[in-house]
């Protein structure tokens, strides 16, 4: 089992200095970020999803081993609120096909407005291929319940587990992936500050109890202000592979 750690995109100008030489070209940024990380969440899927040649491109792009999760477009989560979900579960299979052996988990991030609705969550994960790992971000918080997570279960999907402010941390886990998304420690803004060591042993601790039970995990952090994205993935990475865990 191996336990992915990345953040959430990777073309930041604020990451000068820190993961980027000074006036290194926007261009040759995921080169430099590949070098470090074995994994990235792309974000920019969600505002514009990109065309099934540039995902072919990153295919070529990047080595042998990398993986790269892609959040949903907001037209399915958001505007649509996963009603009517077939074309883009069309778009989305055909871009998975394309991205083929550097595919990660689709993530599928539901507006924290939207309460439980089980029979349009159960609609769309039946509309899914099979071959088509997802994991599901509910940030409302009724959708905490034993049968969300059994419906979850039922078709391999799974819990996406946030940490951020004002979203409810819920560690579970419902199928063979644990997908962590960390948007910061911050009580008040989401994607702000950095995570203490203390915080990130105990995260740690999570992924080693995913992996003694066979799981994949995948943590991206997502408070990229001032290059804790990167710090603390460096830093988790670190103390996973002091353990003698599987961390590339």
């Amino acid at each position: 089992m191996s336990i992915h750690i990345g953040t959430s995109g990777w073309s930041y100008d604020h990451w000068d200095g820190v993961l980027y030489d000074p006036g290194l070209p926007q261009w040759r940024r995921l080169d430099r970020y590949q070098a470090e990380f074995s994994t990235v969440e792309l974000n920019a899927s969600f505002y514009r999803w990109p065309n099934d040649s540039t995902f072919a491109g990153w295919r070529d792009r990047l080595p042998e081993g990398f993986l790269m999760s892609v959040k949903a477009p907001r037209g399915l989560t958001h505007g649509k609120k996963l009603y009517a979900p077939e074309i883009w579960v069309e778009r989305m299979a055909g871009a998975w096909h394309e991205l083929a052996g550097r595919r990660g988990i689709i993530l599928v991030q539901l507006p924290p407005t939207m309460q439980r609705d089980d029979e349009r969550l159960r609609y769309f994960l039946a509309s899914l291929p099979e071959w088509m790992r997802v994991a599901v971000e509910l940030r409302h918080p009724t959708w905490n319940d034993e049968a969300v997570f059994g419906l979850l279960e039922q078709h391999g999907a799974a819990y996406c587990v946030m940490s951020g402010a004002n979203m409810p941390c819920v560690i579970r886990a419902t199928s063979d992936v644990a997908y962590v998304r960390l948007h910061g420690p911050d009580h008040h803004d989401l994607y702000a500050g950095s995570y203490s060591d203390a915080d990130l042993h105990w995260w740690a601790d999570r992924a080693a109890e995913w992996n003694a039970t066979g799981r994949d995990s995948f943590f991206y952090f997502n408070n990229d202000g001032g290059g804790n994205a990167v710090r603390n993935a460096r830093t988790l990475r670190g103390i996973l592979r002091e353990r003698g865990l599987d961390a590339p």
